[in-house]
């Protein structure tokens, strides 16, 4: 809910607090912008021209319900989750905790890390208007907000305990901003060899190499390591189904004709053991 929430927001113009008004039908700043509450329960909070992408189609999101709601990627979320709790537990005290996940989609993991962490607060953000709608109903205690992490985030400087980022965008210098001291990024990056079986008969999008090491070098003067990367690999049994519904959440689904992936699914076995993998990463402010 957003009014358990809005203590930890700003205006994305300058960083002001925000506050309810109206029963919380609008959120305003003391600098005297304001925010229309959407009757689905989220704000979109964007400065300036407003975000200027769409993120993830409705398509994307309920393939993304679909693939996640059937328990494919739970050592993903179990890892994250137990990671974020760790970090909450060295540095809340005695204060409820409040996470942020950047890119937060339908508020899956979001809303596991909560059901662990008694007492803790979300903050779920997003580029998608079509995931935010869900995000807002995904747990009692997640706030979601309408935002590009590649900007400026509309939060208070120092006011998140833990950062979560699940396959998603990452915005170093702002996540460094928003963290207390002492909290963490925990960043879960697809590795190569991530879905391998599937990219030759599909022709999805592979994982580049370096990729940590690219992270790691872009959060330079920002975030540093908070310990050594974290290998998550393990087998999935997949049906076409949902190996369809994998493919159509993920950034592939923008670059395959609907047609020629649905003759290239056929072609496939019924049951496929593909391989999730991963690396989980852990970063403080530096």
């Amino acid at each position: 809910m957003l009014n358990d929430i809005v203590d930890v927001l700003a205006d994305p113009a300058d960083l002001t607090p925000l506050r309810g008004a109206d029963d919380f039908t609008r959120l305003v700043s003391e600098s005297g912008h304001s925010y229309d509450v959407a009757k689905q329960g989220y704000v979109t909070l964007a400065a300036g021209k407003g975000i200027g992408h769409e993120g993830d189609s409705l398509e994307m999101v309920n393939s993304r319900e679909t693939f996640l709601s059937n328990g494919h990627f739970a050592p993903f979320v179990e890892s994250v989750s137990d990671a974020l709790a760790d970090v909450v537990e060295g540095v809340a005290g005695d204060a409820d905790p409040v996470i942020l996940e950047a890119g937060a989609g339908t508020g899956y993991y979001l809303a596991h890390t909560l059901d662990l962490i008694q007492g803790a607060r979300g903050v779920g953000l997003d580029v998608s208007v079509p995931a935010a709608k869900h995000l807002a109903k995904s747990h009692p205690r997640v706030g979601a907000v309408v935002a590009d992490v590649w900007e400026q985030l509309p939060i208070r400087t120092g006011s998140i305990h833990a950062l979560a980022v699940v396959f998603a965008p990452r915005n170093p210098a702002e996540f460094a901003r928003v963290l207390v001291e002492g909290g963490e990024a925990v960043m879960l990056v697809a590795d190569q060899g991530h879905l391998d079986e599937l990219r030759e008969p599909l022709g999805i999008l592979g994982v580049e190499d370096g990729k940590i090491e690219r992270l790691i070098a872009q959060s330079e003067g920002h975030l540093v390591p908070a310990a050594a990367p974290e290998l998550i690999e393990y087998p999935m049994q997949l049906g076409r189904d949902a190996i369809a519904a994998q493919v159509g959440m993920s950034p592939s689904a923008r670059h395959l004709d609907a047609d020629v992936l649905q003759a290239r699914l056929a072609e496939l076995p019924e049951q496929m053991e593909v391989t999730a993998r991963a690396q989980l990463i852990r970063m403080r402010k530096a």
